[in-house]
């Protein structure tokens, strides 16, 4: 899949552009703060629906304006298609694939696959179980239409439960119909989970060990919970029933699942290194975008946003020969800012000499300068 063109207008810094890609690397240079970044969230928005650093809708809005619009043109499966969205304050956002609105959001999810390495990762490793549980939902959710479904059930059926331990009384029968809904979905949900990080497992590995240059066992390891024993999910819900009216929220299922991350046997939390810690999220990265791309037939966008930092300089080489030369790889974004680093990863792409397989911007204030090549 390739992204031929985006077109912005009034998105975050971003008053308006126009900007047509290279289908092998795009690189974005200039000072932090100048809209490098949201140019990426634009892509993401445009795959996800949303802004990759948490912002509610409106706040993508430029500042003073009414309205933001965005625009994709993408190559895919042998086909031009157009993805548009529309973001206005106070009112619902609008995403169209080829013209046609979508009846629910969750139909556009996994269309136009994209992963997004970022500085944020590193709180995959140090942040909450929460952040763990995304990383992985967001993979599955790309590749199994049917588990993001079974996790908005799941949503859904917990908000209510939820709702109901908060009052004075709830109907047992009530109680009855929502667990039942949760031990459906969430059976699903586990299932899907321990499949997709065993298989995550195997390509990580190799990642994690050409980027350290090492041998160090680096590990992942789902940590969700198996209700068989007591009857299942439903069974363990309605015994718990007065605890979690005491809590005033649902204490188990998995929404409270984890993955443990490990180096040698030790927790990457507390004794890896922070180039460790980068290495480990940057391997993840790769490894995600290996998997949907065996399971959707087709090459993922991959977002690299200020990659570098907190790298030693031999990581970082053996990082840029991953991108610029092995091949694995389909249509990159970069920021940084320092050109050193994306002249290197561009001096190792296949037939960089022709000029096609790159192009390169300046960025500032949210303007798009092309940088001759």
């Amino acid at each position: 899949m390739i992204l031929r063109e985006l077109i912005l207008t009034n998105f975050k810094n971003i008053e308006s552009a126009r900007l047509e890609f290279s289908p092998k690397i795009n690189c974005f240079l200039g000072d932090n703060g100048m809209g490098k970044s949201n140019l990426l969230d634009a892509l993401y928005f445009l795959s996800f629906c949303k802004s990759f650093t948490g912002a509610q809708d409106g706040m993508l809005v430029r500042r003073g304006e009414s309205f933001a619009m965005l625009r994709g043109r993408y190559a895919r499966r042998g086909l031009d298609e157009e993805v548009a969205a529309a973001v206005q304050p106070g009112h619902r956002k609008s995403f169209k694939r080829s013209g046609k609105p979508y009846k629910r959001l969750a139909e556009h999810i996994g269309a136009f696959p994209l992963v997004l390495l970022s500085p944020a990762d590193m709180s995959l490793v140090g942040g909450e179980p929460a952040e763990r549980r995304r990383f992985i939902d967001q993979i599955i959710s790309q590749r199994d239409t049917p588990y993001l479904d079974a996790l908005l059930r799941y949503n859904h059926a917990l908000e209510q439960r939820n709702k109901l331990l908060k009052q004075e009384s709830g109907d047992n029968t009530l109680f009855d119909a929502l667990e039942a809904q949760l031990e459906i979905a969430a059976n699903y949900i586990s299932r899907q989970r321990k499949a997709n990080i065993a298989r995550l497992q195997e390509i990580f590995t190799p990642y994690y060990q050409a980027i350290a240059d090492c041998s160090e066992d680096a590990r992942l390891r789902y940590t969700g919970n198996d209700y068989s024993d007591e009857g299942g999910l439903a069974e363990h819900l309605r015994a718990m029933r007065q605890r979690d009216r005491l809590l005033r929220f649902t204490a188990s299922g998995p929404h409270r699942d984890d993955i443990e991350f490990s180096l040698d046997g030790m927790p990457v939390k507390r004794s890896a290194s922070q180039g460790q810690t980068k290495t480990f999220t940057s391997a993840l990265r790769f490894a995600q975008y290996e998997l949907l791309r065996e399971s959707l037939g087709l090459n993922p966008l991959l977002l690299l946003d200020d990659i570098f930092d907190k790298l030693d300089a031999g990581r970082v080489r053996r990082i840029m020969a991953l991108v610029g030369g092995s091949g694995t790889f389909g249509q990159i974004f970069i920021t940084d800012t320092n050109r050193k680093h994306l002249d290197e990863i561009v001096a190792d792409i296949p037939g960089s000499d022709d000029g096609g397989a790159y192009r390169l911007w300046h960025v500032e204030q949210g303007v798009f300068s092309t940088i001759e090549q």
